[in-house]
Order: C-alpha cells, then structure tokens, then sequence
C-alpha cells in the first residue's frame, strides 16, 4: 500500500495541513513485515531516553538537515515519526521531512503517549538496542568477568594482567584503569594476539560501564583467543565508585598487528565468519547494490579507525569505527531492513568480528566488502550535508564576532545539544545555551539589544538556526562561521565545563553527578539490564540471534 506523502502547505506561522497519521496497531504490524520502514523519534533533549518505541532512532527537530541523509540515504523509504502526543513538534519535523524530499512519511498518531497506552513497549535510555545485546550476550553465553575489588587487588600484588580497554580513544584519554592500553572496538581481535606477553597471560576486557566489556570479551572467546579473558564488571564507572584512583590522559594504544599476530588474527576472524554466517561480497555485488540503492537503503560503512579513513576511503563511504557501530547502531542506521556494507583492508578482520556482532543484533543484511588498497582513493572527511537557502545566510568570523560582543552588546546563543555521558564542553564565555527548536518563542529572553551571535560546534547548525530567524526579529542575527571550533582555533578566551547558563531555564545542561549520584545511576542501569531483554521479548520488534 503506498502512503501519499502530505501536501506541502505550510505557513511559517503554522502548520495548514495535518499530516497523515498511523495507528499504534498498524505500525506494530508494519514493523514487523519484512518492507524497510524506519520510525524516528524527534523529540529534544532528554525525552527519547525517558521512553521511546523500541526501533525507533533519535533524530531530533533541530538537527534534521545535518544527519538524516546518513541517518535514512534512501528518501522513499516508509518513513514514521514519533514526538510526545502527535502534537506540533511531530507535524514540524514531517514538513522538514517532506521540504528534504522524504516522500512517504506519517505521524505516530497520539504519539509515544499512545503507543504506551495501546498496550505496547516503551524502552528508555540511549543505544538501548546494543545495550540490551549485551546482557543478552551475557547471559547467553555466560560471558566471564571481575569485579574492580578482584582486578583492585591482583594489580596491587603485581599480577601480569593485560587489561584492554575497547572505548573509543576520547573516553580512554579522559579516564581509564591504570595500566590500560586503548584497544577500541573491532580492534581487539586485530591486535591482541599481539598484545598479550605470553599464552596463558590473563586479559581483562574493560569499558565505561558494561555492554562493551562484555562484547569485547566474548568477541575474543567466539574467536578462539587463546588466553583466558574476562570482562571487567561495571567499568570504570565501579572502579571510581570503589574509591580507587583512576588512570587520567592515557595514551597508550594496543600495537598494529605484526604479519604473524595478523595470520593469527585472520585465522580467528575467518571461523568467526564460519560460525555466524557472516557473508562476503565482491566489486561485482557492491555496484550492484549501488545500483539498486534506490529499492533498498544502502550503508557503506568504513569500520577502521578514523586516522585510516581520513588518509583514504572508498568513495560514498562513512568513517563507522567497529566497536561504535555495535555499541550505537541506532545513530548510524536507520532502518533495520536496509543492506549494511563494512568495508576494510584486505584482511577483514575487524569487519568480519563487526558483522558478526550486527548479526546478532538481529540485522539481515550485514556484508563485508574486502577493499583493495587502490579503492581507498578518496582522502579527508566525509562531504557534510547540503544547507540549502541557510548556505546563503552572511556570517560573521570569530575575530568580527569578538568586536560585536565587546563593542555593540551583542550576545552568543549557543545550539549544541548537551554532550553524552557528561563530556567536556567548550563554550564562548558570556554565552547561553539555547535551542533551534525553540529559539524563535524565546527571542524576548534575549539579553541586550545588540546582535544576535549564534554558534554550534562547526557552525552548521547556528546556520540553519539562522535562517529560521531572517524575518523573526528586528536584531541582526548572524551565524559564527566555523562555529565554536573556530573561535578556539583563533586563540580566542574558552572555557570548559557544564555550568554555561541557559536562555531557558528546562534546556539548562545537566550537571556531571556525584559519587552518590552515580552510584545511584548504576544500580539502575544494572537492574535495566535484568528486564531489558524480558521487554523486548514482550515487544515482539527485534529479535536478537544465538549461535551456540
């Protein structure tokens, strides 16, 4: 049945047309057959984590332009969208939608509110999906682990312990367990075999909190590793709650493989491939489905680390470290009916233990793409997305901005979304947090009379920002080209933490928690886990697959 997309009649002051709706009962079936539908949730802030469908990925109102291309490449894909009550919020993102050339998008009718109260799932938090992969993992395969008190203890008495640590290099910089060496990822399997001094020397898996350790260390185990390893039970996130003094600006990374540790590695990786089905494809099957991109989403995902895609990709592709797309397939996917491509070297090591874990996860079609080293002919960042009217919007440079704020009471908004997990953030001194979705109801809030200074962190977002507010006010409004990053890069005052005040007071960031707070939040977490896969179960929508 094909779903006519709404009719482009909107006023800037109002929507004039509703858009279609679907019901509760008829997305949970639609979900269900084997068409690619994708459901998006729009919400601002907080409230995806409050509660959202299952499947559903978080795409909120403001960033729209910058990441559904990713997000959803294919724009005739069957396209939901979800807010709090089917209210104003989700009638505004289906006309950006629509504006971008989405043509078969609906509302959730009532909202998530209604889809709690037809009887059906609400799951909470962020990346619950390969969270939940993780307990389910755990208590599948019975996944082995230390508690911090255990490891605390066999490091004092100066045990040869090898303790891996599978964060992305930015989190293992701000915080990890002493002794620890950054092994991000699909990189575990690539390089431990080079990393242990000897065959019966224990490895400890360790991560923030839990999903990683345990993936991580059941990877090495379903690969054969021959080690004994362990996952570190609740992370960093116990070690600090048991008072122990934490290791701080690590930097030391477990080495690139040797060509006997990489003949290793392969051997390990290709009875991975065997025992999960992982499936293979030439340049012959890949342009095929290039060519068919259109009928079914294609995600050409490049899993090596960032420094490799920079110095050069395959063309189309997207730097996807391996361990970041398990632990956050939701921010990378879409639609869990689309072909997921995962290219790397020759060897494909870290594609293969990537797609065996995406496998898992209940994805039908995960394939991994061996590239030659000539098909890596495209160098730098991926192309950022198109703004539209917005690219036209003057700007202003870091230095005229700093004469505006000094010399004409200008004032910075600044539009970033609060930074996951409490991470660093750096801000323009004097400035105020603020959201796009908003902003235009809260210019009375504005301090000064002078201009408008909006910022994000590469400028993308202020711009668009910008052009919602061309005709909203008499103030000069300008976007800061080159955002935030650009200010710091020009030697201009910074500074770092979460205490930047907000224009409105319910978009203020929230504070990093206490010892008493976090210890509070891991208990919950822990407890989500013991229920996690329970209500999936219930909820019928993602069926996660057991090899054994």
């Amino acid at each position: 049945m094909t779903i006519q997309a709404p009719v482009k009649d909107y006023s800037l002051d109002g929507l004039t047309t509703k858009a279609p709706t679907v019901s509760p009962a008829d997305l949970h079936a639609e979900i269900r057959d084997p068409d690619e539908i994708a459901v998006v949730d729009v919400r601002e802030g907080s409230r995806y984590e409050t509660g959202h469908v299952s499947v559903a990925v978080q795409l909120p109102l403001s960033e729209i332009e910058l990441r559904v291309g990713q997000l959803l490449p294919r724009k005739g894909v069957r396209l939901v969208v979800t807010d709090d009550g089917g209210g104003s919020i989700g009638e505004q993102a289906v006309h950006r939608l629509v504006e971008l050339g989405y043509s078969n998008v609906r509302l959730l009718e009532g909202g998530v509110a209604n889809w709690r109260d037809a009887g059906f799932e609400l799951v909470t938090g962020l990346n619950s999906i390969s969270k939940a992969l993780g307990e389910f993992v755990e208590r599948r395969y019975h996944t082995p682990k230390i508690t911090v008190e255990e490891l605390h203890g066999k490091i004092a008495s100066g045990e040869d312990i090898l303790i891996l640590d599978t964060r992305p290099l930015d989190e293992f910089h701000h915080i990890s367990i002493p002794g620890a060496l950054a092994a991000p990822g699909a990189e575990l399997l690539y390089r431990a075999f080079d990393a242990v001094r000897s065959p019966d020397q224990p490895v400890v898996i360790n991560c923030a909190g839990r999903t990683r350790a345990i993936i991580g260390a059941q990877a090495l185990r379903n690969a054969g590793f021959p080690n004994p390893v362990v996952s570190l039970e609740n992370g960093t996130a116990a070690w600090l709650l048991a008072g122990y003094e934490p290791g701080r600006h690590a930097t030391e990374i477990a080495p690139v493989p040797t060509p006997e540790g990489l003949v290793r590695a392969k051997r390990a990786a290709e009875e991975v491939a065997t025992r999960f089905q992982v499936q293979r494809i030439d340049a012959g099957q890949l342009e095929r489905f290039r060519a068919e991109r259109h009928e079914r989403s294609l995600y050409l995902f490049d899993i090596r680390t960032a420094d490799e895609f920079l110095a050069g990709h395959v063309p189309g592709s997207r730097s996807a470290p391996g361990g970041q797309l398990i632990q956050a397939t939701d921010t990378f996917v879409g639609t869990r009916e689309g072909r997921l491509v995962l290219i790397d070297d020759e060897d494909a090591v870290r594609a293969t233990i990537t797609a065996s874990w995406l496998i898992q996860l209940g994805l039908e079609h995960v394939y991994v793409y061996a590239a030659h080293p000539s098909e890596f002919s495209e160098a730098g960042a991926a192309a950022k997305p198109a703004l539209g009217a917005a690219s036209d919007i003057t700007g202003v440079s870091p230095r005229q901005a700093q004469l505006l704020l000094s010399t004409e009471q200008g004032i910075v908004l600044d539009l970033d979304p609060a930074p996951p997990y409490f991470r660093e953030r750096h801000y323009i001194p004097g400035s105020y947090v603020a959201r796009r979705s908003t902003l235009e109801s809260s210019l009375d809030r504005v301090p000064g009379t002078g201009p408008i200074v909006l910022t994000s962190i590469d400028g993308d977002l202020a711009r668009l920002a910008a052009a919602d507010l061309r005709t909203r006010t008499s103030r000069e409004v300008l976007p800061l080209e080159g955002g935030t990053n650009a200010w710091i890069a020009a030697g201009l005052e910074h500074r770092t933490g979460l205490d930047q005040p907000a224009l409105n007071s319910a978009e203020a960031l929230a504070l990093a928690p206490t010892l008493d707070e976090r210890r509070v939040s891991l208990d919950a977490y822990v407890k989500w886990g013991d229920v996690i896969t329970e209500q999936l179960d219930r909820d019928g929508l993602v069926r996660f697959r057991a090899f054994d």
